[in-house]
């Protein structure tokens, strides 16, 4: 007669059970992590207001603000990151948060301001930081030559308030423009083009 006896293992004594309780540990420290990344803030800088491009940044025009951003923390501006002589390279609007792409160095500055004003008046909703086109309407011996872009992509830096005799005048607005592009603004203000603001995507 023959008696089969079968070897009871422990719990322990098993390779598996390990693994097992490996996995539970990892899947718990892997939920904490992510748990713990999310509620990291940091703290950056976050637009008051419109700024136009090349227009000097300031710590005044900002607020400080503790967002969670992960690994793009690094592409944001901190409040001891802002230093004096930098400027905006690009539009930010009002809430926005500043990046390092959209800050340069004032010697580097690629545009300017010039005032023109529109002989056709202005369309509602134009501001600070709206982008437009600059359009001209050469002069010819009676009128003018038909309507062209002259600058297709500029930035209203503000709008000139009109006094005392200026005031029965056009409308003018501060552009902020190419360098590139000044000769051949001011040769069609000088040359009595006929100058209109259009704002973009309006034709």
């Amino acid at each position: 007669m023959t008696t089969n006896t079968r070897v009871r293992r422990t719990p322990w004594g098993d390779a598996r059970f390990y693994i097992g309780v490996a996995l539970v540990v990892l899947s718990i420290l892997g939920v904490w992590l992510i748990v713990n990344a999310s509620r990291t803030t940091t703290p950056v800088l976050q637009a008051d207001r419109t700024i136009v491009p090349g227009e000097a940044l300031s710590s005044s025009d900002f607020s400080v603000v503790d967002v969670s951003l992960g690994a793009a923390a690094d592409r944001y501006l901190a409040p001891q990151d802002l230093t004096a002589g930098q400027i905006a390279t690009r539009g930010l609007a009002e809430g926005e948060l500043l990046s390092a792409a959209a800050v340069g160095d004032a010697d580097d500055a690629r545009t300017t301001t010039i005032v023109v004003e529109s002989s056709a008046g202005l369309p509602a909703g134009i501001g600070p930081g709206t982008v437009v086109e600059l359009w001209q309407a050469p002069p010819l011996e009676e009128g003018f030559d038909e309507p062209r872009i002259l600058v297709a992509d500029v930035t209203v830096a503000s709008l000139v308030e009109a006094t005392g005799v200026m005031a029965q005048s056009r409308p003018a607005v501060e552009l902020v423009i190419e360098r590139s592009d000044v000769s051949d603004v001011l040769s069609a203000m000088t040359g009595g083009a006929a100058l209109s603001i259009v704002p973009m995507g309006s034709r």
